[in-house]
This record gives structure tokens, sequence and C-alpha cells, in this order.
């Protein structure tokens, strides 16, 4: 395929430039300089890190989120013709702008609803990093891509893979969607041998590079069950219509069984450019810097149903699935409280679960909310987090 000219590159936005999924979308736009135009980026404190991404790309903006980190920012690091502005609102100044076409929402956990929320609104497409968008805003988000005429992309690579397996069809043809999952660090680990796992334990996965808090969520498998939750509101599901199977090779990234019994799966190595890339650049497929498949090598695929006794957490995203209202908003916030807990050894690990649990179970719910009390439960979830104490061992 040839190039396309400069006039017709995608002008992109990056929400989350420092983090992982951020700094592999600039690998994929420096592999591809005639297709992919960044605009802007927005971060929260690694000011030193987005100055030299805005040195290599020359965006006209970027953005920090933290107050502290803006002060401190040597602006002579940043090009002259990058702007570094401060605060949410300029964020949603940079994914509603004119001259961006496509937003990539890398920001982690709730904190990058805002910017998504804005993108949105101003009918773009969102490239999609940022799974709890829709597990906080659900049936809101959704519905306003819908109105507004936008496009929401899943980066995530399990929604790429069944976004990629469904052209073509829509819901009706689906009998279920079946996410796979590494297993995380302590895959074939039984409950009492997670008893005393530490963050460092929890901080080696075996697959991917990540950062701490979804490295966490992968251990816990947490983050399965906020991807079953997202899978419900990106491809207008039932929680009956999606199911987990443990995969370790993380070579097959999701399944589609249509209600004929035809089973479709994508397959690539566990690299998160392509799905990135696919997302930027969505029809299109050009060469890129993805690995590929070694088919000398790949010997073995292996499946396994995941321990639900072991990784309770799992369960819970069934359960907010198929509840749907205030219930995503809630899990979301607990869990990203009860993780930093564990991360700064307040919490045992397993005692991630169960404060979630706790927490969920415990609160006022709203079938209906409005996104003023989505935000408000947020609040509400994680001064109960922090205030949670777990049972004492026996």
């Amino acid at each position: 395929m040839s190039s396309s000219p400069a006039s017709s590159r995608r002008r992109v936005a990056v929400l989350g430039s420092t983090g992982s999924v951020g700094t592999s979308a600039l690998a994929v736009a420096a592999a591809l300089p005639e297709r992919i135009e960044i605009v802007g980026f927005a971060a929260h404190s690694k000011w030193l890190l987005l100055a030299e991404q805005c040195r290599r790309f020359r965006p006209r903006v970027a953005v920090l989120t933290d107050r502290t980190a803006f002060d401190a920012a040597d602006r002579s690091c940043f090009p002259p013709e990058t702007e570094l502005r401060y605060g949410d609102d300029a964020v949603c100044d940079l994914a509603s702008a004119a001259d961006v076409d496509v937003v990539l929402s890398a920001v982690v956990g709730a904190a990058g609803l805002t910017g998504t929320w804005a993108a949105l609104e101003a009918g773009k497409t969102v490239a999609l990093a940022n799974k709890e968008t829709l597990v906080i805003g659900g049936s809101l988000v959704t519905e306003l891509a819908k109105r507004r005429g936008a496009m929401i992309l899943p980066v995530d690579s399990e929604h790429s893979a069944i976004f990629q397996a469904l052209t073509g069809h829509t819901a009706a043809d689906v009998d279920k969607v079946v996410l796979t999952a590494s297993g995380g660090p302590f895959r074939g680990k039984t409950a009492a041998q997670l008893a005393d796992v530490t963050p460092a334990d929890a901080l080696k996965h075996p697959t991917w590079v990540m950062g701490p808090k979804i490295t966490v969520d992968s251990a816990t498998l947490m983050n399965k069950a906020l991807e079953v939750i997202e899978a419900r509101w990106l491809f207008d599901l039932r929680a009956e219509q999606i199911d987990v199977i443990v995969h370790p090779e993380s070579v097959v990234h999701s399944f589609v069984e249509f209600v004929d019994g035809s089973v479709l799966a994508q397959l690539s190595p566990p690299d998160m450019r392509l799905p990135i890339q696919l997302a930027l650049l969505h029809p299109a497929r050009v060469p890129g810097p993805a690995k590929r498949v070694d088919w000398a090598t790949l010997s073995a695929l292996h499946f396994e149903p995941p321990d639900r006794a072991a990784f309770p957490a799992l369960d819970l995203g069934f359960e907010v699935a198929r509840a749907g209202g205030s219930a995503g908003a809630v899990l979301n916030a607990a869990n990203e409280a009860a993780v930093a807990r564990f991360l700064s050894l307040d919490l045992r690990f397993p005692d991630i679960a169960r404060c979630c649990r706790a927490v969920l179970s415990a609160h006022d719910f709203d079938p209906t909310p409005t996104l003023a009390r989505l935000f408000e439960l947020d609040r509400w979830a994680r001064h109960e987090v922090a205030r949670w104490t777990p049972t004492p061992r026996p």
C-alpha cells in the first residue's frame, strides 16, 4: 500500500503519554510519520519525560495535571512551539480541539474519564485504552458517543481482538465472547498460597510490561473483571454472553463464538503496539512496528478455566456487568484505592477483593445515575476503602 500524503495523516492527541500505553503509541507514531501526526500530549507528573517527548514530536500543546510538577517544570526543556498548560480544563481543550482527529485515552484509572468525555462530546474518534471510562460510565458514555456521532475504538488487546472478529457482524450474530487472560504472576496458586504474597511478587508479570496498578489488577484478575464490564458496554452484550479463559502464552487475544457455532479468534504476539496502531489508523492496515507471530517457534497454545476461588475479583466483574447503574463506578474506585493500600503494604493481597466486595455491597445502588452522581460515589468508595479494616488473621 502506498504512503498517504502528509495532509491525510491522522492528527492524534495522546492522553497519558508517559505511561506504558502512551509510550507504545509514540513508538507507533515514530514508525509511521507519514500516517500519524502528534498534535498534543497530556501527562500527570513526569514532566522531564513529557519534555523529551515534546522535543521529539513537536506538538503544539502539552498538559500536566499535577500542580507541583507543572510549577517545577523547566520551560526551557520544551520546544518553543509547544505550549505547556496545566489542569483538567486544558486536557479537555486538547481532547476537543478542532485540529485533533483521534484522541488516545491512556490515562490510568477514573482520572481518564474527564478527557474521554470531552473528546466524545466533541464527536472525536477515541482510541480507548482507559477501560475505567466504560466501567464507570457504561450507558452514559455509549449514549454520548451515539448522540454526538463519536466512535470508540478499543485499544485493550482483548477488546481489539473482539472488535476485529466482529467486523461485518452485529451483536445479534454473537452467542458469546471469550476474553483471554494470561493468569498473571500467580497462575496456578491456591488461595492459601496467595495469603502472604508481596507487592514485589505481584509486579512480576510473566507476559506484559505495564504500570504497577494495572499489573496488580492482572495478578488479582481484577483487570479481567473490568474487561468483562467494558465488553458488556462496548459490544452491547449481556453479562451471560461473556466468558473468561486463562491462556498463558497471550497469543490468542480473545474469541468470538457466533450463533451458528463458528469461532473466530485474533492472534498476535503480546505487543500493545498492534492494537494501538489499529485504533489510530482504523480501518487501514499497514506495516508497522509490532512483532509478528513466529510460527516456527510457536509449538502449543494452552487454555484453562480461571480459579474463581483463588481469584474472587473476577466474579465481581460479572456481578457489576449484570447490575449496571452505579455499580461499576463503586467497584472501580474501591479497587484503585485498595490496590494503592496493597502497594503501600497497608493491605494483604487477598484483602483487595474482600475490600471491594464489602464496599460494593454497602453502597446505595442507583440504577440510573448522572455523571455527577458517579463522581460522588467514586469519592465515597475511596473513603470507605480508606476506613475499611480487614478481618484479623486466625
